[in-house]
């Protein structure tokens, strides 16, 4: 009988009856995992983050992170607090990963149908509307300037961006910052055509850009694209980085990925390694790091509450921003621009372009868009990290 219940003890079972908390926890994150796996929405990161939950909070695993004082040391931390911790305070608190992550970024992304379509850049732009909105809306609720600019933030669509950002400037919200963020980004393929059945027409989704060009063709045309896509990464770090230098970590090396695979053969292996291990490898870490904040003492409180709902207010904003800035541009060109193109200003890269794209082909077979949104898609992942850095600049 003392085997049995020394048995018993050893389980996690009765703290699970105790702590339901953590039951409710393992539920969302088996939600997670069905999102990821079963629904496909953005696996890369939910399938690592949402397993981070489930492990975090499993009583007795010591994989939850806690708040910590981070003087007593990365070893101790190890030792103590289990390897999740050490994670976490080596990679994530520091701020390494989110840079790390952009390089890799920048290695995967072709600038060329931005430089091609520049006039699109502006919906990029427009769809940061969301951040800067929430912001002052958060301000009002009783949030910091500082809290309310890091919840804002989701509004980019971009988790590297919004860590980052809640690292400098509300590193007590990081954890619930973090899984919003990544959350709405795997559902923009639920929020995107939720939003565009409301705000657009059947008629602008039927706007052909190809026909559109066909009828105005452009007059500015680069003539050596090849050559503009090596010199554009290192302008736009020079000049990005002289406006808004605190923005220089993201942008800097989102940049310097994008050069390494513009240059080609002979820098082929860097650029190889950044997309590929570092950023593969980052990804996992950070998922399962930031999976593991969402412990029930951090995430089941009204302050996680607000910045959900916040987060969800910021990224409909910023797509709806997006597409009513594409219908005002439209009442003053004769060259008409399709609405979804707006929809893709988030840093969403390139599932934003591609969820518009099946939008357009739904109702026009021969209507495609997935050129034309990356230029607005990309330039969104610009404009979030710009927009990151004039906060961090403005409330650090």
């Amino acid at each position: 009988m003392e085997i049995f219940q020394k048995i018993i003890e050893m389980t996690s079972y009765n703290e699970l009856v105790s702590q339901p908390n953590h039951l409710i926890m393992i539920f969302i994150a088996a939600f997670l995992l069905y999102l990821g796996i079963v629904k496909k929405y953005e696996p890369l990161l939910l399938v690592p983050i949402a397993f981070g939950v489930l492990i975090s909070n499993i009583p007795g695993s010591n994989l939850g992170v806690v708040e910590l004082d981070e003087s007593i040391g990365l070893i101790k931390i190890a030792q103590e607090y289990g390897i999740i911790n050490f994670l976490y305070y080596s990679l994530i608190k520091t701020g390494f990963l989110p840079p790390l992550i952009f390089m890799g970024v920048g290695a995967l992304t072709d600038f060329g149908p931005m430089l091609k379509n520049l006039r699109l850049v502006f919906f990029g732009a427009a769809a940061q509307i969301g951040i800067f909105s929430v912001l002052i809306i958060s301000s009002l609720l009783g949030f910091t300037n500082q809290e309310a600019a890091s919840l804002a933030i989701i509004g980019g669509a971009d988790g590297p961006t919004a860590i980052y950002t809640s690292i400098i400037l509300a590193p007590h919200l990081l954890a619930p910052i973090a899984i919003a963020a990544y959350s709405y980004m795997a559902l923009v393929p639920v929020i995107i055509p939720f939003i565009v059945k409301f705000t657009v027409s059947k008629k602008e989704i039927l706007i052909n850009m190809k026909e559109q060009d066909g009828k105005n063709p452009s007059n500015n045309e680069i003539k050596n694209l090849d050559a503009m896509k090596i010199i554009f990464p290192i302008l736009m770090t020079l000049v990005v980085s002289l406006i808004v230098p605190s923005s220089t970590p993201l942008i800097g090396f989102l940049m310097f990925g994008n050069l390494l695979k513009e240059i080609g053969s002979s820098t082929a292996r860097l650029s190889k390694a950044a997309s590929d291990n570092i950023l593969n490898t980052s990804t996992v870490f950070l998922g399962l790091s930031i999976g593991a904040t969402m412990t029930p003492v951090s995430f089941l409180n009204i302050q996680t509450l607000g910045i959900i709902v916040g987060g969800l207010l910021a990224f409909v904003i910023s797509i709806t921003g997006g597409i009513f800035a594409v219908k005002l541009f439209n009442l003053f060109t004769k060259k008409k621009i399709n609405p979804l193109i707006g929809a893709t200003g988030l840093s969403a890269v390139p599932m934003a372009s591609r969820v518009a794209n099946d939008i357009a082909l739904k109702h026009d077979p021969n209507n495609h868009l997935m050129h034309y949104a990356m230029a607005s898609n990309i330039s969104g992942v610009i404009g979030s990290a710009v927009a990151a850095g004039v906060l961090i600049s403005f409330l650090g």
